[in-house]
């Protein structure tokens, strides 16, 4: 059974760093992008940040320049890594792989700023 799990997630102070990771297990075959996702509180789900199988990246506007999404060259894992954090970061983080004939979702990870 393919599995996605994130992990990583937790409670910072604003300026804080974290680094949430995503691995996947099971019958999960040819990825060509994966993508962390949030949602926060009250709001809907928004792409945080992509990364293509040939390396290339996209973010958000609200994260640009202070969240870098990476991968290992089988996708084991992906991660993205976020700097200087905000209280409108808080959100539950989800990653989400991409294959020609499927997508799969992890359960997320919360990720908690405080002021």
């Amino acid at each position: 059974q393919a599995q996605v799990v994130e992990s990583g997630g937790g409670l910072v102070q604003a300026g804080g760093s974290l680094r949430l990771s995503c691995i996947h297990s099971g019958r999960i075959f040819g990825i060509i992008a994966a993508a962390w996702y949030r949602q926060g509180p009250g709001k809907e789900r928004e792409l945080a940040a992509s990364i293509t199988a040939g390396g290339s990246t996209s973010y958000a506007d609200s994260v640009k320049g202070r969240f870098s999404i990476s991968r290992d060259h089988d996708w084991k894992p992906v991660n993205l890594q976020m700097n200087n954090l905000k209280p409108e970061d808080t959100a539950l983080y989800f990653c989400k792989l991409i294959t020609r004939g499927a997508e799969y979702w992890g359960q997320g990870t919360q990720v908690t700023v405080s002021s």
